[in-house]
Order: C-alpha cells, then sequence, then structure tokens
C-alpha cells in the first residue's frame, strides 16, 4: 500500500513554502484541528511494517560500498550494493565485474 505525499499547509498559495511537510501550528489552523475536507496529515498509522523499515524498494537492504573487502562481505541473499561516488570510472568497472561474479546486486550501476 502506497501512502499518501503530505504536502504543508497552503504550500499551493506560496510558492516559497515548497511541499515538504512542516506541521501546522497555528492557533486556528483548520488543518491542524483536523476539519473536514482538509488534506491529511502524517500521524502514527501511516508507518510502514517493522521488517520493511530501511530496506530499498527492491527489498534488500542498501550496504554504502567503497572498496572491494566490503563487496566481499556482503550477504546476496537480503543486501545489495550502492558503490561510493568517490570510487573512479575504472575500479567501478572491477568492482561491477566482482559483483557480477558473487551475484550481488548493484543498485547505481550507471554505466
Amino acid at each position: 500500500m502506497r501512502k499518501p505525499h503530505f504536502k504543508r499547509q497552503e504550500w499551493h498559495r506560496y510558492k516559497k513554502l515548497g511541499d515538504k511537510w512542516r506541521k501546522a501550528r497555528g492557533k486556528t489552523s483548520k488543518r491542524r484541528r483536523y476539519e473536514a475536507r482538509k488534506p491529511a496529515m502524517p500521524s502514527i498509522g501511516y508507518g510502514s511494517p517493522r521488517i520493511n523499515r530501511g530496506l530499498h524498494p527492491s527489498g534488500y537492504q542498501d550496504v554504502l560500498i567503497s572498496n572491494l573487502m566490503e563487496l566481499d562481505n556482503l550477504d546476496p541473499e537480503n543486501q545489495a550494493g550502492r558503490i561510493s561516488s568517490t570510487i573512479g570510472k575504472r575500479k567501478k568497472e572491477i568492482m561491477l565485474q566482482r559483483a557480477k561474479e558473487l551475484g550481488i546486486k548493484i543498485l547505481n550501476k550507471g554505466i
């Protein structure tokens, strides 16, 4: 089940507010008082199940990798690697080759 995207109060009225969530704190705010026909506010009921929390949408645990030794320590069953942005193209190609041999999913192949 997908969660709604909660937008800030009056995000449509003032561009400078953006649509990132901020709690409504106004004394007479209709949204804060949960009045009818006002958009929903985030609450504990919208949380995801504990076993799914923090996982990549693919279902794997996202692990940052910065060298080959870290790649060898990954569990291909439930962990997927994300190669650090500080790794150059030559070493990234070597890491991708090694990951293929080990059967490890890489989330940011980019090649």
